[in-house]
């Protein structure tokens, strides 16, 4: 009798840990503070590097416009942002995630600031391997709008030519191998903000905007492998 009770608490903890896994959220309660505000600008801060790969943190930042401009959003220009900041001693990221963000929407006009942290950018085997976190958070409330973390591995690993030889494989691998030493990170940023930025909730500028609250958002913890 005493077993029988062992395994059916034993099952009920597991479907619990499957039912907390698999739970489906709608993005309207997810990001509710988001679609409460309905941020129409953003400012994106250069990415916050703690890697030494100093090429990550520039690739990463010259592609985050392009999915939130899809999505419906108004971006700041980058390059425009990044002058005045030097100038004025605000282009550290790490001074202003964790403080009061009025100033930029005196500045700017920002409704809300786009910070990412890269936690890891490297090679791993025959791939890219990138950690990256990204916030969004009101210069209004200074409320988190939006966060997500992505853990991806840019596979280069050579798609199958149908031959089995020894020669064949080992040629793939080279390829590979080559290819991963020369790719250009940028490829990398480019998915990584592809995936980050793939549930953020739609924009004014967007036909989708305010009718996606029903959509089941998608994990704040991504691990993908892509080619």
């Amino acid at each position: 009798m005493k077993n029988k009770y062992v395994i059916i608490i034993a099952i009920s903890v597991a479907l619990f840990f499957v039912s907390c896994q698999t739970e489906k959220i709608p993005r309207g309660e997810r990001y509710a503070q988001l679609y409460e505000e309905q941020p129409l600008t953003l400012l994106i801060m250069p990415p916050i590097n703690k890697t030494t790969h100093i090429e990550a943190k520039e690739m990463l930042y010259s592609s985050m416009s392009k999915p939130l401009i899809d999505a419906g959003y108004y971006v700041i220009s980058p390059v425009m942002a990044l002058d005045i900041m030097k100038a004025e001693s605000a282009y550290d990221a790490e001074l202003f995630i964790n403080s009061n963000l009025d100033i930029f929407k005196t500045y700017f006009g920002a409704d809300a600031v786009v910070f990412t942290e890269i936690d890891s950018w490297q090679k791993k085997g025959i791939g890219i391997q990138t950690n990256i976190r990204c916030i969004i958070k009101s210069t209004k409330t200074n409320n988190i709008l939006f966060e997500r973390r992505c853990e991806l591995y840019l596979d280069m690993t050579p798609n199958s030519s149908g031959s089995s030889s020894a020669t064949s494989s080992l040629i793939d691998l080279l390829t590979a191998v080559v290819k991963t030493a020369t790719t250009d990170p940028i490829v990398a940023a480019r998915k990584a903000n592809a995936v980050i930025f793939g549930d953020i909730p739609y924009g004014k500028y967007s036909p989708q905007f305010l009718l996606d609250k029903e959509i089941i958002s998608q994990p704040k913890e991504v691990k993908k492998s892509v080619k």
